[in-house]
């Protein structure tokens, strides 16, 4: 058995499927882990989807920014705009069981046993475990209910809520760990969220820090996975941290780790 993570898998379903077959992956024994972003860009985000929900309890996801941008797309609150590249998915007739599917999957998993913590943009240097995992609980209950289109839009709605507090509102707890969960890459110093920058570190100066260059509250035991990201790729991340995106979609490679050897692998962006 051999435990695999991706992330960003962003609709390149070919390249998707060659890294897999690259590592020998066995969907009877073996665990696939994909920190969000299954959708969005790419050619092919119906295909993905159906292999990833094919593969049941052998697969682990957590949605990023862009899973949730279908589900609101497909609700009817976000328009559907052209470099999405949903329309193949929003006329399939399997789309409303995958949308029911999709918002039933987590926004952060965490292994006890084996200390890992999985979430696609990261999580906030003003947590600890528990507050991640309360308030991850508290998102997968609204998306997993009946009226989560009622929640996306409040969610979306004038969504700038940057710094963590333990005296926040619900809504504005929920916004913030959506923000955290999803959209983070840079904080200040005193761990406030800066949602716009999304370049390299080498081209941004202090104040801004990688939100994992912070000193954060996770016990150094566990390992944080985390996507979202692509032009990290060739910057030093330490450990106990792995980024897991290197920007398929945008020409450059799908990454693959497999924990137990601690082995990388790649597949290049084929050209259509």
């Amino acid at each position: 058995m051999s435990t695999y993570f991706t992330s960003d898998v962003h609709g390149c379903y070919k390249e998707f499927k060659m890294l897999l077959e690259k590592v020998s992956f066995n969907y009877k024994k073996d665990y696939l882990w994909i920190a969000g972003d299954l959708v969005s860009r790419g050619p092919d985000s119906l295909k993905v989807l159906r292999y990833v929900y094919s593969l049941k309890d052998r697969v682990k996801i957590v949605l990023g920014n862009h899973d949730i941008n279908l589900i609101a797309v497909h609700a009817g609150i976000k328009q559907n705009k052209k470099e999405n590249n949903f329309d193949e998915f929003l006329s399939a007739s399997d789309s409303f069981k995958l949308i029911k599917w999709l918002r039933c999957q987590s926004i952060f998993k965490i292994d006890e046993t084996h200390k890992i913590i999985m979430s696609h943009a990261g999580i906030s240097p003003q947590w600890n475990v528990n507050i991640a995992k309360t308030c991850a609980l508290e998102i997968a209950e609204f998306l997993s209910n009946k009226n989560y289109d009622l929640f996306l839009e409040v969610i979306y709605y004038n969504n700038n809520i940057d710094f963590w507090q333990s005296n926040l509102n619900r809504l504005n707890r929920l916004k913030y760990a959506m923000n955290s969960f999803t959209r983070m890459r840079y904080c200040y110093p005193d761990g406030r969220l800066n949602m716009f920058f999304k370049e390299s570190p080498n081209l941004i100066k202090y104040p801004l820090q990688p939100w994992f260059a912070i000193p954060c509250k996770i016990p150094q035991e566990y390992s944080i996975f985390f996507g979202h990201w692509s032009s990290l790729k060739g910057t030093y991340v330490p450990k106990p941290f792995f980024a897991l995106d290197s920007g398929c979609c945008w020409g450059g490679e799908l990454s693959m780790f497999r924990w137990e050897d601690k082995k990388w692998f790649s597949q290049s962006f084929l050209k259509r």
